[in-house]
């Protein structure tokens, strides 16, 4: 069962209108990708940058990620039919990360499962696994009811922004300093991914042991209405630590240092075991009005799909349970895979590529900083000899490594070292959509690179889907 409200159009039924999907999410009008609510800049995006790797920071994820609550006899059973990593061992106050693939053994999107309570689970991610959680329950029998709680909006228009919880974390070499004092001396310890508890002014709040910026930190949430309160429990406790709070332009490139693709296009645009789910979906879902970018081209929208293990999570993929996209993946797994890389951007191409801004003559397609991520899902060629070898697919700039970087997927063969080509903009002077000026493309030198980039990240991160190559 489920809280969802459908539109009176389905995705299916506007594929059939407009044919290749390819050219619909191309020219989407949809425009940036927003992160609501929380301010661009607390200080400058640099210095909040640079306290993650040097001191400590306050990210606030209340706003752009869905929160789907899976309440039933059957919710475990009901995320281990739809996950490839294994559930044999998923306690409570355990944290998972979460993968689901279609019947072909592609990603529709991930995110972490939270076990809270006997029965009880929620999802944190974007909106493709999400939908696909609540999908299942209501269609495939299980005895669960689920209850979402969407990210905030883009433009709230005025309107209270009201949510589920408040999540916060408290990140960086400083961070178990702040925690400490907030909870007034030592907390017991919490493994990595476990839950547990601290006390913030009086309230015993809930934690997730975590690592997002390379060093031991946490995750808390609690009620909404207090999000406030715990906040500025925080920014106190933290001032003798020098915490920053991190703002919205700042916060989605700390996994360009530590090594997550944030946003494959979800698998489900093909596939006739899929159209039930395409037929259930809106059109106006993030499937349907979502922007696809990038000097890749391709007519065919499985070109686009990524399985786990190009993604960097082969190590999780289990055969010890019945999985959606187990059969695929059984047939892939002793195959050659393209495999999870940095991209290092040749600081001489960059500059050329800003200077158009500034010259008489060809544009290049503009690169925003700190994040230049210019659709939903980018992917952008990788040549090597003239030969596409790869994609680049989420890019940006880390004042920390002093350098433009992205994240993507090579080919086995391209080894860490090798100079490949990077084609920036798009074919034809650009697509239609409302963040693409016209322009010219440009190719731009990069070195394949390690993930995670940052050498403080590999050598201190839990041993996991970030630092572990298939």
């Amino acid at each position: 069962m489920s809280t969802a409200t459908k539109s009176p159009q389905s995705l299916e039924a506007l594929l059939q209108n407009v044919g290749n999907p390819v050219n619909l999410l191309r020219n989407s009008r949809i425009g940036a990708y927003v992160y609501p609510v929380v301010p661009a800049e607390y200080s400058n995006w640099r210095d909040e940058q640079r306290a993650w790797r040097e001191g400590c920071v306050l990210f606030d994820q209340s706003h752009h990620m869905v929160n789907v609550y899976i309440e039933g006899p059957d919710a475990v059973k009901l995320v281990s039919h739809l996950g490839s990593n294994s559930f044999a061992n998923f306690p409570l106050d355990r944290a998972k990360q979460f993968a689901p693939c279609s019947y072909g053994g592609h990603v529709i999107g991930d995110g972490i499962l939270f076990h809270l309570e006997q029965n009880k689970l929620v999802f944190v991610g974007r909106a493709p696994a999400a939908s696909w959680i609540e999908f299942q329950a209501e269609t495939a029998g299980y005895n669960v009811k689920t209850t979402k709680d969407d990210r905030s909006p883009s433009n709230p228009r005025g309107q209270a922004v009201v949510r589920s919880c408040y999540r916060y974390q408290i990140q960086g070499p400083n961070a178990w300093r702040v925690i400490e004092k907030l909870n007034g001396g030592p907390i017991a310890e919490i493994k990595f991914f476990n839950m547990g508890a601290i006390h913030i002014e009086g309230r015993k709040v809930r934690a997730l042991r975590h690592g997002m910026a390379g060093a031991p930190g946490l995750e808390v949430w609690g009620p909404y209405g207090e999000r406030e309160e715990i906040r500025a429990a925080i920014v106190e406790a933290g001032k003798e630590f020098g915490l920053v709070q991190v703002g919205a332009r700042a916060y989605a490139t700390n996994t360009l240092e530590s090594g997550w693709i944030p946003s494959p296009l979800p698998a489900v645009y093909t596939g006739e075991k899929m159209k039930a789910y395409r037929q259930w979906l809106p059109a106006a879902s993030y499937e349907g009005t979502g922007s696809l970018g990038g000097s890749f081209y391709s007519n065919n929208i499985e070109d686009y799909y990524m399985t786990p293990y190009e993604l960097g999570y082969g190590s999780f993929v289990k055969f010890d349970h019945d999985f959606i996209g187990r059969e695929a993946l059984e047939k892939m797994a002793g195959q050659p895979q393209r495999k999870k890389v940095t991209f290092a951007w040749n600081s001489d191409d960059v500059i050329t590529a800003l200077r158009s801004l500034f010259d008489a003559g060809d544009i290049y397609k503009y690169i925003d900083i700190p994040l230049s991520n210019y659709a939903s899902a980018s992917y952008d060629k990788i040549l090597k000899g003239g030969k596409t070898v790869g994609l680049s697919m989420f890019a940006g700039y880390s004042y920390n490594e002093r350098s433009m970087l992205s994240l993507g997927v090579v080919e086995p063969n391209i080894e860490t070292g090798t100079e490949v080509t990077l084609v920036w903009g798009e074919e034809g002077g650009g697509s239609q959509k409302t963040t693409v000026e016209r322009h010219k493309q440009i190719e731009i030198r990069a070195t394949v690179s390690p993930v995670p980039y940052s050498k403080v990240v590999r050598e201190t991160y839990h041993e996991g889907w970030r630092t572990h190559q298939r």
